[in-house]
């Protein structure tokens, strides 16, 4: 039996028909692609780190310094009284334990569409049904289109990205609201996905302590910690203590585990940092602004949303330019002849606007 037979055998079929999560090669580009912090820690706290590191217990199982992520990530969030939170491998890990943790038969997963790939996959990958609801043209969520669905799909998890990637916006607030109680009214959960919290204005952190049905998920990423691998999920006690019990045993480094600690300590530096992204997101805004042909949508994200006449043309002649945004016009019809692009140094995002001014 010849390889392909063997794997047409014993993979599944869904599986052999999908595409894997595609990751651009980056090597000698400046790289805007993926939302990561572009800031590299001070010598100084590299070096410290680095010390930290090296004492760490490598030959022991992360169980103590796990537990320490998580009451010092308790007292960074201000997790509301009556709510608790577990740690996951990123937040892909956690979106994957919900899906699995939700796997009751005839259930279903709910998200606007566009939205961030690993909803839909995770289900997928669980064997459970998706629904994806397309947002208005303008980017925000099409309230009777979405509370039609819940009440027709009564999902088991409807995932609202705050802020929405690849879009970078915050829905309108009421709108929400709506979908939260609908969601809570059919017996659901709602996760808001607040990998952007460091540069949006609005967080359900605090908000959730009184809806039992909401929670949190959030990741160390976009904070700075792309490396690291560190999300997590807060929500009502009983509720995480369920979900947590499909987590891996031991699923975050000992390593992982102190460099959040360190970072956390540090959190002064990071929120430096993001400070600065958003000065810059607000001076990239103004530029894009004033460029015939570009339409750039509002962002409370470390990313903005353009559209241009000729996306793939464009991105071509950015990276002919050694500049690499992400072409994403073909995720959704809703992104025709978009462009994403990451906000990055002050020097990086003056050489992304002179690529794109001379590729446009």
């Amino acid at each position: 039996m010849s390889l392909a037979e063997r794997m047409k055998r014993v993979i599944r079929q869904d599986v052999q028909s999908m595409h894997a999560y595609a990751i651009q090669p980056s090597a000698g580009l400046v790289k805007l692609d993926a939302m990561e912090n572009p800031f590299r820690l001070p010598p100084a706290l590299q070096r410290e780190l680095g010390e930290r590191l090296g004492r760490v217990a490598i030959n022991r199982y992360p169980t103590q310094c796990a537990a320490d992520v998580v009451a010092a990530l308790t007292d960074h969030v201000q997790l509301p009284a009556g709510c608790r939170l577990m740690l996951g491998n990123g937040s892909d890990e956690l979106i994957s334990l919900l899906a699995m943790a939700c796997d009751v038969p005839g259930n279903t997963i709910l998200a606007p569409l566009p939205g961030f790939v690993m909803y839909e996959m995770s289900a997928r990958l669980q064997g459970l049904a998706f629904v994806g609801v397309p947002l208005t043209a303008d980017f925000e969520l099409d309230e009777a289109a979405m509370l039609a669905a819940v009440e027709r799909h009564r999902p088991a998890i409807t995932y609202l990205a705050y802020p929405n990637n690849p879009t970078a916006n915050l829905f309108d607030e009421r709108i929400v609201q709506r979908i939260v109680d609908a969601v809570g009214a059919q017996d659901g959960l709602v996760v808001f996905d607040e990998a952007y919290q460091p540069f949006s204005s609005r967080t359900w952190m605090q908000r959730m302590g009184g809806q039992e049905h909401v929670l949190v998920m959030r990741t160390l990423s976009k904070f700075g910690l792309a490396g690291v691998r560190l999300g997590y999920l807060a929500g009502a006690a009983a509720l995480i203590d369920e979900i947590d019990k499909v987590r891996p045993p031991y699923n975050v480094s000992v390593l992982n585990a102190e460099a959040t600690l360190f970072a956390l300590e540090h959190a002064d530096e990071f929120a430096r940092q993001a400070a600065i992204l958003r000065e810059e997101r607000a001076r990239l805004q103004r530029v894009l602004a004033a460029l015939p042909g570009v339409t750039a949508f509002p962002s409370e994200a470390n990313m903005i949303l353009v559209r241009v006449p000729d996306s793939a043309g464009t991105f071509a002649g950015m990276k002919a330019r050694g500049v690499l945004v992400k072409h994403i016009a073909g995720l959704h019809p809703l992104l025709a002849n978009c462009l994403r692009l990451t906000v990055g140094t002050p020097e990086e995002n003056t050489l992304m606007i002179d690529a794109l001014k001379a590729s446009l």
